[in-house]
């Protein structure tokens, strides 16, 4: 037998091998805490259709905040089938005039216009805004990390769903960010070229202090 024949069944036998061990899923054991990799798995023999179905976004969030806005969440600490997965969603219910504040995620977001009008947008690294009133069907992707918006024009509440390419996307909020901590008034005057007054304004909104 020649080498190559001896190479070509001994990668065949080691990807038998592998595939035996390959895993479908891993539904998060939220016992435990979460690492670098995700959640620890549930006994899969323990598993039943229940933990891969989840009804938490048929219904509207909380909105009664400042922006009029109401998420709900599937991400893995809510949905635990989604550990692993590489995929996740919201709902977002946002009331007459209200908005979706500046932010980010770690990851890219595809988002769904399922009813009402909203102005929705992104900027990206060299500052150019790109930005579009989405109707009922319509859908946008937003680039990893870039920070985006969106504002309810319409006459309606609105209602979107936003799915991300991670288990959990992670989100970084500008407003809170600055505003709900204890980060001194005088370092965000530096930083962000606001004035003190608006500063503490925002710091007692939202919780932020120093």
């Amino acid at each position: 037998m020649d080498a190559q024949k001896v190479f070509i069944i001994f990668s065949l036998f080691i990807s038998l091998s592998c595939a035996t061990n390959v895993v479908d899923f891993c539904v998060a054991d939220l016992s435990f805490p979460v690492g670098p990799a995700g959640y620890p798995c549930k006994n899969p023999a323990k598993l039943t259709v229940d933990d891969f179905v989840y009804s938490g976004l048929s219904v509207a969030g909380n909105g009664s905040n400042v922006f009029k806005l109401a998420t709900n969440v599937a991400f893995d600490v809510t949905f635990p089938a989604l550990n692993g997965q590489g995929i996740s969603m919201l709902r977002a219910d946002i009331g007459v005039g209200g908005v979706v504040p500046l932010h980010s995620h770690r990851v890219t977001e595809l988002i769904y216009m399922v009813s009402g009008t909203m102005i929705a947008g992104f900027i990206n690294s060299d500052n150019k805004p790109f930005f579009k009133t989405l109707n009922k069907g319509d859908i946008m992707v937003v680039p990893q990390g870039s920070y985006h918006f969106a504002v309810n024009t319409g006459n309606t509440p609105a209602i979107a769903t936003a799915t991300f390419s991670s288990a959990n996307p992670g989100i970084h909020v500008v407003t809170t960010s600055i505003a709900a901590n204890n980060l001194p008034t005088d370092i965000i005057q530096k930083v962000t070229l606001l004035d003190a007054k608006q500063i503490l304004q925002l710091k007692k909104f939202f919780g932020g202090s120093n």
